[in-house]
């Protein structure tokens, strides 16, 4: 068989039935002419290799998506239910927005005014922060001042807390945690005794376990309805509110 005849059979196989082309059936000689048919098409052709790798990813990518709405739908309760993470926005929004968190991850404390701003300016949603502290010792001091501060003063006081935090220069540190406390009328003492109380740790244990249940890894990761955002989506929060709101109708 000729070169030539091998590339034809190579452009014509997806045309014709499974049956109809048969590697198996070639000799030594016509495995190694196809062989080197098909590369030599693939070398003049760049652009169809390039196109079945953009669409093996595509899959991927599509399969990622179902997998990450099947564990949202799995988790529904403890993510949007828990009873003990802050809740923000508008309570009663028709969509919620979800933020696993880290106080010491720069992507969150960048993103974080953005947050904000798609919350106030979209009126509807219904904001849940998760304290997922995963960077480290200050990482975790943090998270358990912030959570201290919400079991004993309130949401109010939580949420400037929170921002406090976010905006926060310098190591995190129980004198700085202190000093941040009594800065925002708190009484220290109180704060930091409880901060490595059971109850506590249960908060930040819930959101580990829930992490590990949903296979996030990072942060931030955002849950949006009932999609998840693993980071910061490129076109920004505000359009995969809107993307988001036309796919659930």
């Amino acid at each position: 068989m000729s070169r030539f005849a091998l590339a034809a059979a190579l452009l014509a196989a997806t045309a014709l039935p499974a049956a109809a082309f048969d590697p198996a059936a070639m000799t030594e000689t016509e495995k190694a002419a196809f062989g080197e048919a098909v590369r030599d098409y693939i070398m003049t052709n760049p652009e169809v290799l390039i196109e079945a790798v953009n669409s093996l990813e595509a899959k991927r990518l599509a399969n990622e998506v179902e997998n990450d709405r099947a564990l949202v739908a799995a988790n529904s309760a403890a993510i949007f239910e828990d009873g003990y993470s802050w809740v923000g926005g508008n309570p009663q929004g028709d969509l919620t927005l979800v933020e696993f968190v880290d106080y010491r991850c720069g992507v969150c404390r960048r993103v974080h005014e953005d947050v904000g701003k798609v919350v106030a300016g979209d009126g509807n949603i219904r904001l849940i922060y998760k304290e997922f502290p995963i960077l480290g010792q200050e990482s975790d001091l943090a998270s358990r001042f912030a959570i201290a501060v919400k079991q004993t003063a309130g949401d109010d006081v939580y949420k400037n807390i929170h921002d406090r935090l976010m905006t926060m220069r310098g190591a995190v540190t129980v004198e700085s945690l202190s000093a941040l406390a009594r800065d925002m009328d708190l009484e220290a003492e109180p704060l930091v005794n409880r901060m490595n109380t059971e109850e506590v740790s249960a908060e930040i244990r819930a959101n580990a376990q829930l992490a590990e249940r949903m296979g996030v890894m990072g942060t931030p990761t955002f849950i949006i309805g009932g999609e998840m955002l693993r980071g910061v989506p490129q076109t920004g929060l505000a359009d995969a509110v809107e993307q988001i709101r036309a796919l659930e109708g």
